[in-house]
């Protein structure tokens, strides 16, 4: 087995679940991980975040989207995987 298909079965427990993506960007995504592939990772209902759009922060953000539900603002997102710095699961993010 490769190591891309090691990381990759790492990637797929994820799949259908609404997850929250923080990338090496500006950009948070918060959405339902529909897909896996060798350089993307595909998720759809989607709510594209700029954090320097905003005055809140970005755990202020994605605290919000978890009581508040997420505010889909696109339909599909396709992500490099280069770019992912953390994937959890939404549910998983705790509140304080």
């Amino acid at each position: 087995m490769r190591g891309s298909e090691r990381s990759d079965g790492a990637w797929r427990k994820y799949v259908g679940k609404v997850v929250v993506v923080d990338t090496n960007s500006s950009f948070v995504y918060l959405g339902t991980l529909a897909k896996v592939s060798d350089h993307f990772v595909l998720l759809t209902d989607v709510d594209a975040h700029d954090r320097h759009e905003t005055p809140s922060t970005k755990e202020r953000y994605i605290l919000d989207s978890k009581r508040h539900g997420v505010r889909a603002n696109r339909k599909e997102v396709s992500i490099r995987k280069e770019m992912v710095i953390s994937l959890s699961l939404l549910d998983d993010v705790v509140d304080y």
